[in-house]
């Protein structure tokens, strides 16, 4: 798929000078730029696909791996110390700076932790438009119920046990993605416990002003099979972004004709649909922005 598209690595320094791997898509023809701020434990190359066909249709694609994650990760997770809100102040702020361009639009793709990223980049305004897939509060209360029980003994058993045996989260031995920085994983654990996710921790004074600063348009899509994410929780979560353009799409994956889509079919090949509703929506924003 998209055989053609050029694609070079590149480093990416973080705005603490921490060194990240980053990807660029190439477009043959830019008509904008396109930041993807994966989900947590996410590694870029997740995204490959979604990128190689945003940069087929004229979107210069950037994709990178957090801190701690992916080939941003040090040699050991013992011992690393990030908080996982430096994944959007530090990380994806620096990715912000480097990709915009002084002749084209910059868009922003969120999957999950993205939509919650977005709210907390210094340089949010800097995006012309914003569309996030299966962002939601974390809570497990907004889960089904045999998800809520999974979820449950993640954080009370498995979780505790692991990062006290190994140091960090040792995800990747339980097949849920990338081992998660120590961190990541407390912080993690401890704003799942409110049904607004951080937006309840009184340890995190603020943040609803600062989501309420935004101004760029959004979209968050959510599948209605997304068990971590479903528009529920979508819903009490970006209820943040009171002064954004914004609209709710909420998906039925089968009565569409895509099929299963979960938590992470947003970004498989199956779902090239949505990726194309995605793109349309950009270039309708950029037109209406160069007609304005």
């Amino acid at each position: 798929m998209n055989t053609a598209i050029r694609r070079e690595t590149l480093p990416l320094l973080a705005l603490d000078d921490y060194q990240l791997a980053a990807t660029r898509y190439h477009a043959e023809r830019p008509q904008a730029q396109l930041l993807i701020a994966g989900a947590t434990g996410v590694p870029q190359g997740f995204y490959r696909r979604f990128a190689e066909h945003a940069a087929s249709r004229g979107f210069n694609t950037l994709t990178l791996d957090y801190r701690g994650i992916g080939q941003s990760r040090p040699d050991s997770l013992r011992g690393f110390e990030m908080e996982y809100l430096d994944w959007a102040h530090l990380d994806l702020a620096a990715a912000v700076d480097q990709h915009r361009h002084a002749e084209r639009p910059l868009f922003m793709v969120g999957h999950s932790f993205g939509g919650h990223a977005f709210g907390l980049l210094p340089n949010h305004d800097q995006v012309a438009g914003f569309y996030t897939f299966g962002t939601g509060a974390g809570w497990h209360g907004w889960m089904p119920r045999a998800e809520q029980l999974r979820v449950l003994a993640m954080w009370r058993v498995i979780g505790p046990l692991m990062t006290r045996y190994k140091g960090y989260l040792a995800w990747s031995k339980l097949g849920m993605g990338e081992d998660l920085p120590l961190g990541v994983y407390r912080q993690w654990k401890r704003w799942c416990r409110f049904p607004r996710y951080f937006f309840d921790d009184p340890q995190m004074p603020g943040l609803a002003e600062r989501f309420a600063q935004v101004r760029t348009p959004i979209v968050a899509l959510n599948a209605l099979d997304d068990l971590w994410a479903p528009p529920a929780s979508r819903d009490a979560f970006m209820a943040a972004y009171v002064n954004a353009p914004y609209r709710a799409r909420t998906l039925d994956s089968q009565a569409e004709g895509l099929g299963a889509i979960g938590h992470m079919g947003y970004f498989r090949p199956a779902a090239q649909r949505l990726w194309d509703e995605t793109l349309d929506w950009f270039e309708q924003l950029h037109a209406e922005r160069r007609a304005a």
